[in-house]
């Protein structure tokens, strides 16, 4: 059945008609079906994370799951954290370096497995709803892709409507249902707020009243930047809660494991694209059949999603390489996890025209980060630079990012060395302090380690400042 045809046959749905439960054999086993929601540049920002906003659905959901607080993207660019989640490798493993889209092309390497090519060779339904943003086609073959990714999708009551109408046409198959969402995305006219949505009660948040994170400076226009972000991110929860609702009344959802995460940080200078906090710290949900609810602090990421989602169905991994992280499954109901202290993160491109490769890795107590191309400027995402708020702080400047100065931002040195509970802003480098060399060499060698495990093509670059030294893991 095509999208037209689903939304024909199920045009009132998520908006509060009635469903009749998909047909179940009686007595049959249990499915393990996945529900995957991603939400497009969200920093962590929901009400269940202390934010002042209001986002009722999602903080439901975090009351019925795990909810994760340490749970980090392993890239703060779409297509590259996307390809992250769906292949559970790092983006200088996968090949997706960059942006997929238009000029950018940025492609997964040949061979590499994906959940949509994994879960469906193993008999699931599967389906893409809403945004794509990863290639090759070849290697995500959907059964089905509804609501065609176009311009500012925003629209969460048709894509609600697909999920639905497609979890209902898989009978007695286990789905597995990526829905992805526009929202909160920046786009030329801003979040797209400027007009109603079906189904949508608009939520206006006070520009003078809304929550600065620490990386902003208050100044007019980002005050009124953040209130249209926040009401796009409220629109995002009434979203979830259609296909919440839905998903319930078809009878699957005691057999659903429920994901709900964003792709990178909010879509402001000192997040999307950095390895900093506001960039890579981002919400997960996690709402699995049998596991009670729980706040989780163990540290985690996105390189995660794959394994949880494979061990979910029980199908087996790619047999020609290791993932490179591991199933969440173990830490569902539980506030911790032993082991799980530290994650690592990899930058190359964000659109052709800005390359700037990184690595970092992140402890409990510090954040190092690696500038593989420092005598270079940082470069501005597009939208970013476009944007309202970096246009007002790049007018002078003597305006800090919080309290970073704008020359800091830019110009960023071989390495950055940060005690996160002293700092937990990542303002004060202490990479070239003595009283901090044997955090610092620690921290190296499990960089480096990682990255050769990891097969990292920067590794003995060019560009590596620390190529022609040894540092032992």
């Amino acid at each position: 059945m095509d999208r037209r045809s689903f939304l024909r046959a199920t045009s009132g749905l998520a908006a509060g008609a009635a469903i009749a439960p998909a047909v179940r054999a009686a007595g049959a086993n249990p499915q393990r079906n996945i529900l995957l929601m991603i939400s497009d540049d969200q920093g962590l920002d929901l009400g269940c994370y202390g934010v002042p906003i209001r986002t009722p659905r999602l903080d439901r959901l975090a009351g019925e799951g795990t909810r994760f607080t340490r749970a980090f993207a392993a890239v703060s660019s779409c297509s590259p954290s996307r390809a992250v989640i769906n292949t559970g490798l790092y983006t200088h493993q996968n090949g997706m370096y960059g942006l997929q889209h238009d000029v950018h092309h940025q492609s997964l390497l040949d061979g590499i497995e994906t959940l949509p090519a994994m879960l469906r060779r193993a008999g699931y339904a599967t389906a893409l709803v809403g945004k794509k943003h990863v290639g090759p086609d070849s290697a995500f073959p959907y059964e089905a892709e509804l609501v065609p990714e176009r311009s500012g999708i925003r629209d969460v009551r048709e894509l609600a409507i697909a999920t639905t109408s497609f979890i209902r046409s898989t009978d007695d198959r286990p789905f597995f249902v990526t829905v992805a969402y526009s929202d909160p995305h920046r786009a030329a006219g801003g979040y797209g707020n400027e007009r109603p949505w079906p189904g949508v009660t608009a939520e206006h948040y006070d520009p003078a009243r809304v929550p600065i994170p620490s990386h902003l400076p208050d100044l007019p226009a980002v005050r009124a930047d953040l209130a249209g972000y926040y009401e796009s991110l409220s629109r995002l929860d009434t979203g979830i809660g259609m296909i919440l609702d839905d998903l319930a009344a078809t009878g699957r959802a005691e057999d659903t494991l429920v994901i709900f995460l964003s792709d990178n940080g909010r879509p402001f200078p000192g997040a999307k694209t950095n390895l900093y906090g506001p960039g890579l710290h981002l919400p997960l949900i996690v709402r699995a059949p049998g596991t009670a609810a729980a706040v989780n602090d163990a540290m985690v990421s996105w390189v995660d999603i794959a394994p949880t989602v494979l061990a979910f169905a029980g199908v087996d991994p790619p047999s020609g390489y290791k993932l490179s992280g591991t199933s969440l499954l173990p830490l569902l109901g539980k506030s911790g996890g032993a082991g799980r202290d530290e994650v690592f993160a990899s930058h190359d491109f964000h659109e052709i025209n800005q390359y700037y490769p990184m690595r970092s890795i992140r402890t409990r107590t510090h954040s190092y980060i690696l500038n593989l191309a420092h005598p270079l400027d940082y470069p501005i995402a597009g939208d970013v630079a476009g944007s309202p708020s970096w246009q007002a702080i790049a007018a002078d400047p003597a305006i800090r990012l919080g309290k970073r100065t704008q020359r800091a931002y830019l110009k960023r040195p071989a390495e950055e060395l940060y005690d996160l509970a002293r700092d937990p802003d990542e303002l004060v480098n202490l990479a070239s302090d003595p009283a901090q060399k044997r955090v610092l060499d620690d921290l190296r060698g499990k960089l480096r380690a990682v990255r050769a495990a990891t097969r990292d093509p920067w590794l003995a670059g060019q560009t590596d400042p620390f190529a022609h030294l040894q540092h032992k893991p």
